[in-house]
């Protein structure tokens, strides 16, 4: 079988998309999905989407892990399969299409930068040493006291396979403050289960936990990850938080064809 594909990668968090439109795509072939997703016997991605028709809206975004499991949402992942929309004339500059946790809106201006609107967020659980929250992907926030030299590969998988979340685990973000409204994060990402440059999600869920706990009053938050820079921003409610959207790039890297 030659499958075609696109490259993207939004903040170095990079993917696979295909054009599966015609559902031509093996969708339960988890080894294939890990395999494409491989660095050194496939094409190498963190992840692997798939753009699917949709009967009411644009497209249906479907998203595999690198381990070959379809996942939670992924943030950066639904700014790439943006751009590859507009890309393929599926789209023009705006948006409504279904992920795994449903509805989404964006924007995507002539110069790539995508805005994604996220899911809203009413229950942030903290104590003295983290935060938890859900932003389409279940995510542990913390602070890291010497974020540069931390061991996040390590440090990532000993949280994401403790027993605080059990068997489905969790995201895992350690955060430093160098501004007022700007934060470092290094993210660990299960499914990957290792660092990964940027994750959409975690920063979405960053920024929410840092207003939430006072550690800025702003309601637009910049976020420097080990891939580059993204924003988020967001209105608060007496019942959560509102109106989030993810901005950043998402870049075409190159497409392809592989014969598996």
């Amino acid at each position: 079988m030659t499958i075609p594909f696109n490259k993207y990668q939004g903040t170095g968090n990079d993917f696979v998309i295909i054009d599966n439109r015609q559902l031509f795509f093996p969708k339960d072939d988890t080894k294939l999905i890990a395999t494409l997703c491989d660095r050194k016997f496939g094409i190498g991605a963190d992840g692997l989407i798939l753009l699917e028709n949709h009967d009411r809206v644009d497209f249906t975004m479907v998203y595999y892990n690198a381990d070959g499991k379809q996942s939670s949402m992924c943030g950066n992942g639904g700014r790439c399969i943006v751009a590859f929309a507009k890309a393929l004339q599926v789209i023009q500059s705006s948006t409504t299409f279904m992920a795994i946790d449903g509805l989404h809106e964006a924007s995507i201006t002539e110069d790539g930068i995508v805005h994604l609107k996220m899911q809203d967020v009413a229950a942030i659980k903290t104590t003295d040493a983290y935060s938890f929250l859900d932003t389409g992907s279940p995510h542990h926030v913390e602070f890291s006291e010497n974020l540069p030299d931390l061991d996040v590969k390590m440090e990532g998988a000993r949280i994401r396979y403790s027993d605080l979340y059990g068997s489905a685990g969790s995201n895992i973000n350690f955060v430093s403050q160098t501004a007022p409204n700007v934060f470092a994060v290094r993210t660990y990402e299960r499914g990957v289960e290792d660092e990964t440059l940027s994750c959409g999600t975690g920063v979405t869920a960053v920024a929410l936990a840092m207003h939430h706990q006072g550690k800025t009053t702003k309601n637009h938050v910049n976020l420097a990850v080990e891939g580059g820079q993204l924003e988020v921003c967001f209105q608060k409610e007496e019942d959560g938080y509102t109106h989030i959207f993810l901005i950043g790039p998402a870049t075409y890297v190159f497409e392809g064809e592989i014969v598996c």
